[in-house]
């Protein structure tokens, strides 16, 4: 199995700095990471009060890097530089700015880049972000399927797309097809499903680009991308580094996922990206046998939170046991039941999708 930069990080994320609290990828002291076939060769600038300090880490990571699968040959080039340490405080100079759209150039065939994304867990994105680009992709776009959830991947299960993602000659990495002829890519291709991602912010930052820059997207109408709960560093760093078309904020109708999604709301506002529209999920229950429709979290929520913060809605899907069981055989409602009342739901939402888009 051909080792990958992602897996050397976090094995060297394991050593901290002798001359720092921080491990050696926060501090900043991996150089240069390269690999060729089995060989590697890795380049540390490692802040230490003495050399003999730096070098006693020399043979623990070569043994470490040795003892990982596809890895015959290590060459660890380490430089050692003192700790700085200053006789009194000094105002701390002013950040520069990141600087923006850093992964476009790499994603340039994709004409529209959009988030889904939610306040709080819990709120279907993932089933929203599968069927909408199941449903743009009917309507004769080409369309990619980002799986931006480095912690919980779950696309290459919902999606249907099966196997493991080829490299092309030059390094890239082929995305998958669902049976939709939506192209996937998801971290959930790559590690066992059962293996935790236990990193912190470097190493997703790292994983984002790579599924983002290092993947042959090529010519697409719309990417989607199922971003992680919550407003944190993934968001933020796609929002930074990617040109995006804009934002899809999911939510149900009870009040707390619409306070939630307020939250999300007015951070893509904050960080300059428009936000499309909003979609209520598990909106009503409709009895099989008399047709009877109950709203168990409430009605109207998502269409009211929507008017009051000016954006577009975008539609309400119902609550249908059919959608779970298309996400855990990796047959979309979209694909699997095109006639049914909850596909033409998502079906209608990517239609309006589309006019606002163009709209805009």
């Amino acid at each position: 199995m051909a080792i990958s930069e992602h897996r050397i990080l976090e094995i060297l994320n394991r050593y901290t700095s002798p001359g720092s609290p921080a491990t050696l990828v926060e501090s900043g002291a991996i150089k240069n990471i390269s690999i060729e076939g089995g060989s590697v060769q890795v380049d540390l600038s490692v802040p230490a009060p003495e050399k003999a300090a730096a070098e006693k880490l020399k043979p623990e990571i070569e043994s470490a890097l040795l003892g990982e699968e596809g890895i015959e040959e290590v060459e660890l080039k380490m430089q050692y530089h003192l700790p700085t340490f200053s006789a009194a405080p000094k105002a701390p100079a002013a950040p520069e700015p990141p600087p923006r759209n850093a992964w476009a150039g790499n994603i340039s065939g994709v004409k529209h880049v959009i988030a889904v994304a939610s306040g709080k867990g819990g709120v279907g994105k993932s089933t929203i972000s599968t069927n909408l680009a199941m449903a743009l992709s009917r309507a004769g776009a080409t369309v990619g399927l980002l799986d931006g959830d480095i912690y919980g991947p779950s696309q290459q299960m919902m999606t249907g797309a099966i196997g493991n993602p080829q490299g092309t000659a030059e390094g890239r990495i082929i995305p998958m097809k669902a049976p939709g002829g939506v192209s996937v890519m998801s971290l959930g291709f790559i590690i066992d499903a059962d293996q935790p991602v236990i990193w912190r912010g470097p190493l997703l930052m790292k994983a984002l680009e790579q599924l983002i820059s290092d993947v042959e997207w090529g010519e697409l109408d719309f990417l989607i991308v199922d971003l992680p709960p919550g407003t944190g560093d993934i968001t933020l760093s796609l929002a930074q580094n990617v040109p995006l078309a804009g934002a899809v904020i999911v939510t149900t109708p009870q009040d707390v996922a619409l306070i939630d999604a307020r939250k999300a709301l007015h951070m893509f506002e904050k960080l300059e990206v428009p936000v499309l529209g909003l979609i209520e999920n598990m909106s009503g229950y409709t009895c099989p046998k008399c047709g009877h429709v109950e709203y168990l979290f409430g009605e109207g929520g998502g269409k009211r939170t929507a008017e009051t913060l000016d954006v577009a809605f975008l539609g309400a899907i119902p609550l249908d046991p059919a959608v779970v069981v298309g996400g855990d055989s990796g047959r979309p409602i979209v694909e699997a039941d095109s006639d049914s009342a909850t596909a033409k739901a998502f079906i209608e939402a990517a239609k309006k999708l589309g006019e606002v888009i163009k709209e805009r």
